[in-house]
């Protein structure tokens, strides 16, 4: 009777069917441990490689990529452990570094984190934005056109990181952002009692200090002379605002002498010539630049001169600022004294005053501004 039954075909299939199945269960299991294992293990790769994961490219083209480059040996195992962890849709384009033997699990980390390989782009503080503008657009890695110069003042001098296939159009509106971001803050958390009415004209004095001095321990000082200026309706005297009236954004493109008749010459800029703020800002402030003018030097220093060490001597009279300008006309003679050249045998500066010289002025007369 058993044996009958043993010989039924229907019996046989079954069994055959279930055989069938153990060793398919059996077959899939061996070889997800043998995916697991190869998708974890040690990779091919010798050494540390860089690869460029291009903009909308889809699982299968990063794998063939990735396995052309010797990054991984099956293009499929890799694109199958992606699939199993659900990360096909979350791979992230870029330029990336892979180090010698990384996994393909490791692979795909970096590719779902995006842990793209890091460039960076720096812009100086006091920098006028024709000169960022030409910066930006000789980086070689950035990519896209610039159809415009932004306003003077509008963006934050710092160092940008970025990815490759970052436009540089992109990285101007960064740091247009960074830029207003910035001034929001600053001027939340200015001084009670600034004659200045807005963040824009924060920005203009911001500007002046930043091309009066490049020494950070000065800024809230010179900020402090300019802001008492104010106060008082004097003139700010300030040199750097006559080159930029001049020449705009090419201002500080080379250095430049400032002749007697050009502080005498009016311009819109020339702050010599005119009462108060100029009409814009003569360069792209830095962060500590704005800090300075929000919080300037709580002091009643009126003047300063360049010292000729980088520095300048400030004073709160007439008196110790002409002994302060003494001083550096003697430092500035044994300067030349000591390196003759046929530049400063002519100088035009002779009849102007000192660099970072802030003159005495008279009280504004009545119904000027």
């Amino acid at each position: 009777m058993r044996s009958r039954h043993a010989r039924n075909p229907f019996v046989v299939f079954l069994n055959f069917m279930l055989t069938f199945a153990v060793l398919a269960v059996l077959a899939a299991g061996g070889l997800l441990y043998w995916g697991k294992t190869e998708f974890d293990g040690k990779g091919p790769l010798v050494q540390e490689t860089t690869i460029i994961v291009a903009p909308g490219s889809g699982l299968e083209t990063i794998a063939h990529t990735l396995d052309r480059a010797g990054v991984i040996k099956q293009a499929w195992v890799f694109m199958g452990g992606v699939q199993l962890y659900k990360n096909a849709g979350k791979l992230k384009a870029g330029e990336y570094l892979f180090p010698a033997g990384i996994s393909m699990r490791g692979v795909m980390d970096m590719l779902v984190e995006g842990k793209a390989i890091l460039h960076s782009i720096t812009i100086p503080e006091g920098w006028t934005s024709a000169q960022i503008v030409e910066r930006v657009k000789n980086d070689p890695v950035l990519v896209g056109d610039l159809s415009e110069v932004p306003e003077e003042g509008s963006l934050l001098p710092e160092t940008y990181k970025y990815t490759r296939g970052t436009t540089r159009q992109e990285i101007i509106e960064r740091m247009r952002n960074a830029q207003a971001k910035a001034l929001a803050e600053i001027w939340e958390r200015r001084s009670e009692g600034l004659p200045l009415k807005t963040p824009e004209e924060l920005v203009i004095l911001a500007s002046i200090v930043e091309k009066e001095t490049g020494r950070a321990d000065e800024r809230p000082r010179v900020a402090g002379v300019f802001v008492n200026r104010l106060k008082k309706g004097w003139r700010l005297d300030s040199d750097p605002t006559i080159l930029y009236g001049l020449h705009g954004g090419e201002a500080w493109q080379r250095s430049r002498t400032i002749l007697k008749s050009e502080k005498d010459a009016p311009n819109r800029y020339n702050t010599y010539q005119i009462r108060g703020l100029p009409p814009g800002p003569i360069a792209n402030p830095g962060r500590k630049a704005m800090e300075a003018v929000a919080n300037p030097s709580r002091t009643k220093e009126m003047f300063f001169v360049a010292d000729g060490t980088g520095g300048h001597l400030f004073a709160e009279t007439l008196k110790e600022h002409q002994q302060n300008v003494q001083r550096w006309r003697e430092t500035e003679k044994a300067r030349r004294q000591a390196a003759p050249s046929p530049e400063q045998a002519d100088d035009p500066q002779d009849d102007a005053d000192a660099p970072g010289m802030i003159r005495p002025e008279a009280k504004p007369e009545a119904g000027s501004n």
